[in-house]
């Protein structure tokens, strides 16, 4: 099928990577990511250009953080850029004179690692992809399945706790704020500020406030014992099994693979998220329990997912 462009939209930065059809990234071209959606499609463009000396293109596929519609063209609704209704797919190949797909950037980080990371040999995979937020990706059968209008696996923003904590999204309640960088901070916070004698570490590589701490904060000290921070990550992990034990209700999957930021910190993670999730799986000690595996792309898997995904006619059902 040829190589293929995979782009990564940044908070700071966009990425375009060449990407082989092993997955291997022969080059990748990054531009600062711009204020204003117009900006942005341009950035996209130029990263693509840049990206593309030197080989000959077939297709490139975007990871875009939002609602994608089904038809992989038009992004419905982007809550970090003012994209409404945008139609990427069409405006990007007319700058580029490349065919285009747009997918959910979560979508493309799963299809990533089932295609050529921790979900390789497995037909049923569930990702979720553990960072400021919650995402996550559905591959049954071999197809990346994303509902009927483009946007399935929207896993953050099932409600966990009925009028519970207020989400982003608007509403209450929802996995992401127990199950999240943004949850195990606060989780560390409460936790310094009812007993610091039990966080004198992780309060040492702040400014010595529970305000202070912050997520890298958190991962440091629970590596050197910190009583605190080895609890919030107890916390984190007791809600993101629980998670995981409802998916498999619906899903029946193989494995879960964790991906995101969180994920990097390997068993200190993953080894309780394994522990809450048989603890919470219902009927767990009579059934086989799915795998809970570490993501293993880290922040590349989304545009080698997206790449990939250019050269697939119609993977989605």
């Amino acid at each position: 099928m040829g190589l293929t462009i995979g782009v990564d939209i940044g908070g700071t930065k966009i990425a375009a990577g060449v990407v082989d059809e092993e997955g291997n990234i022969l080059s990748i071209h990054k531009v600062p990511t711009p204020g204003t959606p117009e900006e942005i499609v341009d950035a996209i463009a130029s990263a693509v250009e840049g990206a593309r000396t030197g080989h000959d293109i077939v297709g490139v596929g975007i990871g875009a953080a939002g609602y994608v519609n089904r038809q992989r063209s038009e992004v419905y609704f982007a809550p970090n850029i003012l994209w409404r209704n945008e139609p990427l797919k069409e405006k990007v190949e007319a700058r580029t004179d490349l065919p285009v797909v747009v997918e959910n950037d979560a979508n493309a980080a799963a299809w990533g690692e089932y295609k050529f990371g921790a979900g390789k040999g497995h037909r049923n995979v569930i990702c979720i992809t553990l960072g400021t937020g919650l995402g996550g990706g559905v591959i049954i059968g071999n197809k990346l399945r994303r509902g009927h209008f483009g946007v399935a696996a929207e896993f953050g923003h099932i409600r966990m706790v009925p009028d519970g904590l207020l989400c982003g999204c608007g509403s209450q309640g929802c996995w992401e704020q127990y199950a999240s960088g943004r949850a195990l901070v606060r989780y560390a916070k409460q936790r310094a500020n009812a007993t610091p004698e039990n966080a004198e570490t992780l309060l040492s590589l702040g400014d010595g406030t529970p305000e202070g701490i912050e997520g890298k904060h958190v991962s440091m000290a629970a590596r050197q014992g910190d009583r605190v921070a080895v609890d919030s990550y107890r916390e984190l992990a007791r809600w993101v099994g629980a998670g995981l034990a409802d998916l498999a209700s619906l899903f029946d999957p193989s494995a879960f693979i964790v991906g995101g930021g969180l994920s990097d910190e390997g068993e200190l993670v993953l080894g309780p998220i394994r522990k809450s999730y048989k603890r919470w799986l219902v009927g767990g000690n009579w059934r086989p329990v799915a795998e809970v595996l570490g993501a293993q792309l880290g922040n590349k898997a989304g545009l080698v997912g997206a790449a990939d995904l250019a050269r697939e006619p119609d993977p989605i059902m």
